[in-house]
């Protein structure tokens, strides 16, 4: 049996990619990538002509979002995650101030997200899920897998001012994390009911943020 039929086979038991890749002693991503691979294009559809006046057209990919990106709009790194007895923990403490955080990998950012009520709770948040926190769940577990590996997972972040549009106030934390979101490739970040559940069920809300979850 290949890794790849290890991995579907798991994941027809209901295994989460984080588990599936702790089990296997693989990467996150690959788990990830077989589990949400779809059916492969055969020959014959890959090379069919477009019909006549409707050229085919293919998604375009988003770019990664690189440290060297990241540090050119203001984000700085204030350390890496580490597993503290048996939790994740912040190398360095992080500001108290609300902002947004990078969870970045080899130089490319993985997953975004903004701390409405400070970066110091938010992401000792992560260490310690509470039983409705999903989210918190999810990336606690993929980082736990991931940092098996050789590869820190580093943290980035920027505290950008709140502005003000026509008279009317705007969160700049939230609106730089949803420029973010909306304009890189974000592995970690899911957006939609089929990539959610493809890692954690079903049973799971189709929103990348928790309902109820505190930031």
């Amino acid at each position: 049996m290949t890794k790849a039929d290890q991995i579907r086979s798991l994941a027809a038991d209901g295994l989460k990619a984080a588990d599936i890749a702790a089990r296997l002693g693989i990467r996150y991503q690959h788990a990830y990538n077989v589990i949400n691979a779809g059916p492969r294009r055969t020959l014959e559809a890959a090379t069919k002509p477009s019909p006549i006046g409707r050229p085919e057209t293919r998604p375009q990919s988003k770019p990664a979002l690189t440290t060297d990106i990241l540090i050119s709009g203001g984000f700085t790194r204030v350390g890496r995650w580490i597993i503290s007895g048996d939790s994740l923990a912040v190398e360095t403490p992080a500001p108290k101030s609300k902002g947004v955080y990078a969870f970045v990998k080899a130089g490319v950012a993985l997953y975004v997200g903004v701390a409405t009520k400070g970066l110091a709770g938010r992401l000792y948040s992560y260490g310690r899920p509470g039983i409705s926190q999903r989210t918190n769940q999810r990336l606690e577990a993929i980082i736990m897998a991931e940092l098996s590996g050789p590869e820190a997972i580093e943290i980035f972040i920027a505290m950008p001012p709140d502005l003000e549009w026509n008279g009317l106030p705007v969160n700049g934390s939230a609106g730089l994390e949803l420029g973010l979101i909306e304009k890189y490739s974000l592995p970690w970040n899911i957006r939609g009911a089929t990539a959610l559940e493809a890692i954690a069920g079903p049973s799971q809300p189709a929103l990348g943020r928790d309902p109820g979850q505190k930031m």
